[in-house]
């Protein structure tokens, strides 16, 4: 197909990166500042918060603090995690513009992580899903495990496929196919998407690679030469893998910005701001970022060209 001409990314940090970070609780105020920053730079899409028991989920306890304080700007999408009724119902209150629902590809997955089957997660999500529509809230689905799972090793592309199409005909409007463990490589990711897009179309489709192995950037290459316009990423690449010992995560946004400006793809984002406000809050976590872009021009940005695409 070619690449697309424009990219929508979709920024998880402030969830699906914080959620993961060890220590003590994340104060309420720097995910603020961090989700008004990441606006500010021209993200569109920001992953806010999350609507999980914080019994399961300690520094996502703040949900509804986090979206009350924060500066919205026209045109931004503030979305929150959803698993059940009950979430749905405080993320609507609090303000959420979009939620989201996740499951997976394996069955042993989604076994250890909610602890039901593929089958038993959609059934919870349907009311989810029709009440979320009344509200006027639109509803993204994660598929989880889409290129390899800890538990049961290899995912049939048809697996994928499958439980993509019943969130779609459920009602998610778009579908992010996540390598959770990042075990992906480029050919994997494209026999995957052709799986999948014979089930969902491509333009409600979503990229989001981990990047433990290295090779989230490459895969992200290959879903892009299929017409994939959709990518999740993190800033300074927070997040890591509670399944791979060591790794690193979520790929980080300035380093999917920096790819997709070399190939003449717009996304409206800043890659200046962004990267200041990477190694802003790597400073503030006591971390070390993990982007390659952010490390090569956080101290010295005008070493690297960084106009907005």
């Amino acid at each position: 197909m070619g690449f697309p001409q424009q990219v929508r990314l979709v920024e998880v940090g402030p969830r699906d990166g914080l959620q993961n970070e060890p220590g003590p609780v994340i104060a309420t105020a720097l995910k603020v500042e961090l989700i008004d920053r990441l606006a500010q730079a021209g993200l569109r899409h920001i992953e806010a918060a999350s609507f999980v028991s914080p019994k399961w989920v300690p520094q996502m306890a703040d949900g509804d603090a986090v979206l009350a304080g924060i500066q919205r700007l026209p045109g931004v999408v503030y979305s929150a995690l959803t698993p059940n009724l009950q979430g749905l119902e405080a993320a609507q209150a609090a303000g959420a513009t979009e939620v989201a629902v996740f499951t997976a590809a394996s069955e042993a997955f989604t076994q250890k992580n909610i602890n039901c089957s593929v089958a038993q997660s959609l059934e919870r999500f349907a009311p989810l899903i029709e009440r979320a529509h009344r509200y006027g809230i639109p509803v993204r689905g994660y598929v989880s495990t889409a290129l390899g799972c800890p538990y049961a090793g290899e995912i049939a592309p048809a697996q994928v496929a499958a439980v993509s199409r019943d969130l779609y005909r459920l009602g998610c409007y778009e579908i992010s196919l996540g390598d959770t463990v990042g075990v992906g490589t480029p050919l994997k990711a494209k026999r995957m998407l052709e799986a999948v897009a014979g089930e969902v179309p491509i333009t409600h489709l979503a990229a989001h690679f981990h990047d433990t192995y290295g090779q989230a950037l490459a895969n992200l290459y290959a879903v892009l030469e299929e017409g994939v316009a959709v990518i999740d990423a993190s800033v300074a690449g927070l997040g890591g893998c509670p399944y791979a010992h060591g790794a690193s995560g979520n790929v980080a946004t300035e380093d999917v910005l920096y790819l997709l400006q070399g190939l003449g793809i717009a996304t409206g984002v800043d890659l200046d701001a962004l990267v200041a406000t990477s190694v802003w809050i790597s400073d503030r976590l006591g971390r070390r970022g993990g982007s390659r872009v952010a490390q090569a021009l956080g101290g010295n940005p005008a070493a690297g060209t960084c106009a907005t695409a």
